[in-house]
């Protein structure tokens, strides 16, 4: 793609005044903003992003960084606000503008911009940059849902999780990119916590973290900051609007409400952790002002509509849940089956709940963020289930599968991160009755980098598949899973890169399963031949599984 240059922004940006409307007055901060010296290097270093889409608009996000590894996470820029012109167009070679208008980049949010574009048409691409004084971003591809009343064409989705920076190369942001998909869904742990060299992979990290642990909003803008100037993820963010959620390492790994991961050793400074871990979260994500947090509190969970073909549900899974009964790991825990304790708690899952009641599309998505159907690892009569996960929280899983059943939700898809590897299977209200009904799907991405290459097996080895026979499949190598969303079907292809290791490897579909309409459950309807050359020597074992999900500081 060639881009047009900065003689030519600033031509279209004036023929748009007459066709746009324009803001009359700029706020004071903004005055100021123009009455100082231009910057002296390019500040738009970490790229562009669109989000949150609905049928007549968009987020649009840039964040302004000279220096984005700067120690006190401020990007290298001077602490004064900046205007920021932004335009949007209605096609690639940005000649036709069709929405322009200037921000403020203040330095109290990281000199982040967020741009809530509206009065533009349902259900089509559009491309945008930004400029600051002479430099001009890279340009970005976004689009608006169709009309609510309309279905719309084929809706191409991809959702990612779990990019570790350590652990490998984000080639899978860049193959997701190639693939130009509609809308792009995170799931959580979009960055790691840890400093270098505590969260290790055997043969030793690919690359390291900047920095301390993240604990100040100084360190969570640097982390950031080094995870957005990576060109792949760039190139991922550039290619489609997001949808984001966080799971845990957003944070501190599994945390649960205002409780760290490790309670018995507390964090004295944890809520403050918490604030900034959710300021420098809203500071570098597309999202609406909605999602503007206060103090300790983000709004996070909220529902996107894509037309009558799919309503997307994005869950908050971490900031209102119960604290781990019985600790985080694999566990036969009493506390699990607690109908008290809830992983949403009780305003998110009343909203859901209504949500499924009003619902009229034909697909109803769940983006979260940890495995939501039963995984037993024991074929004993105890159940060991992973107490970070809706196993850890049986009643608040069975009341909302039993609400989207009640509310008679035409087809339930959960979308899920986490444990780093692809699953996919049915989800039941009874999981003790195999023979029962099938009541909606559950596609699972494995990591985009964390724990490194992975390696292929046959999925049907797999002890969990014979100990749950709801799951179907199961593949422990990197990657992202890309979807297809039509009336009738929604396919789903589970995308490996098999070597993170090494930077700009190739992917392909290592299986392929589909879910008809009104028909709950996955079927696969293409496997690729094992590569005995990423095969390792044994197959797969529950101790492996439990130890690839659990063995992190």
């Amino acid at each position: 793609m060639s881009y047009p240059n900065r003689r030519h922004f600033l031509v279209t940006g004036l023929a748009a005044g007459a066709a746009v409307t324009l803001s009359a007055t700029l706020p004071a901060t903004a005055a100021r903003a123009t009455s100082s010296g231009e910057l002296t290097t390019d500040p738009f270093t970490l790229g562009v992003a669109s989000g949150d889409p609905d049928h007549e608009g968009f987020v649009l996000w840039t964040r302004l960084a000279q220096q984005p590894l700067a120690e006190d996470g401020l990007g290298g820029m001077p602490q004064r606000p900046y205007t920021v012109q932004w335009q949007v167009y209605e096609d690639e070679r940005c000649r036709h503008v069709v929405r322009a208008g200037v921000s403020v980049a203040a330095p109290e949010w990281g000199h982040s911009v967020h741009v809530e574009v509206d009065r533009l048409r349902p259900g089509r691409e559009y491309w945008y940059r930004f400029r600051v004084g002479r430099y001009v971003s890279p340009v970005g591809r976004t689009r608006t849902a169709p009309h609510p009343l309309t279905y719309g064409g084929p809706l191409a989705m991809a959702f990612v999780s779990c990019a570790q920076y350590e652990h490998g190369y984000f080639t899978s942001y860049r193959r997701l990119a190639e693939d130009r998909p509609d809308i792009v869904l995170h799931l959580g742990d979009y960055q790691y916590e840890y400093t270098k060299d505590t969260y290790t992979i055997p043969g030793g990290n690919i690359r390291d973290h900047e920095g301390p642990e993240t604990e100040t909003l100084a360190n969570y803008r640097q982390r950031h900051a080094q995870y957005k100037a990576d060109p792949d993820l760039q190139a991922a963010h550039a290619a489609a609007p997001w949808l984001v959620v966080w799971d845990d390492h957003e944070l501190d790994n599994n945390w649960a409400d205002e409780v760290p991961e490790k309670p018995q050793n507390p964090q004295p400074n944890f809520l403050a952790r918490r604030e900034a871990a959710f300021r420098a979260y809203y500071e570098n994500m597309p999202l609406r002002r909605t999602s503007i947090p206060r103090g300790i509190d983000m709004q996070l969970y909220r529902r996107i509509r894509w037309g009558r073909l799919a309503t997307f549900h994005m869950l908050d899974t971490r900031q209102y849940r119960d604290d781990q009964g019985c600790g985080d790991g694999y566990r036969d825990c009493p506390a699990s089956v607690d109908p008290a304790r809830s992983i949403t708690g009780a305003e998110q899952e009343a909203w859901l709940l209504d949500g499924f009641r009003q619902s009229r599309a034909q697909w109803d998505i769940i983006g979260q963020q940890v495995f939501f159907a039963q995984r037993d690892n024991n074929d004993g009569p105890a159940k060991i289930t992973s107490q970070d996960a809706w196993d850890g929280y049986v009643a608040s899983r069975r009341r909302i599968t039993q609400g989207w059943v009640d509310a008679e939700v035409r087809n339930a898809v959960v979308l899920t991160g986490d444990v780093h590897a692809h699953w996919a299977g049915d989800l039941k209200l009874d999981y003790d009755d195999p023979t029962g009904p099938s009541v909606g799907s559950e596609l699972v991405t494995s990591s985009v980098s964390t724990t490194g290459d992975g390696a292929d097996s046959d999925p049907a080895a797999h002890p969990f598949l014979a100990i749950n026979p709801h799951l179907k499949f199961y593949n422990n190598q990197r990657g992202y899973v890309l979807t297809r969303i039509d009336k009738d079907l929604m396919s789903a292809d589970f995308k490996v890169v098999p070597r993170v290791q090494v930077p700009d490897a190739e992917s392909y579909t290592r299986a392929t399963f589909v879910m008809e309409d009104r028909v709950p459950g996955v079927r696969q309807t293409y496997l690729r031949p094992l590569d005995p050359a990423l095969r390792r020597a044994n197959e797969m074992t529950v101790e492996d599984t439990v130890r690839m999900e659990t063995e992190r500081p």
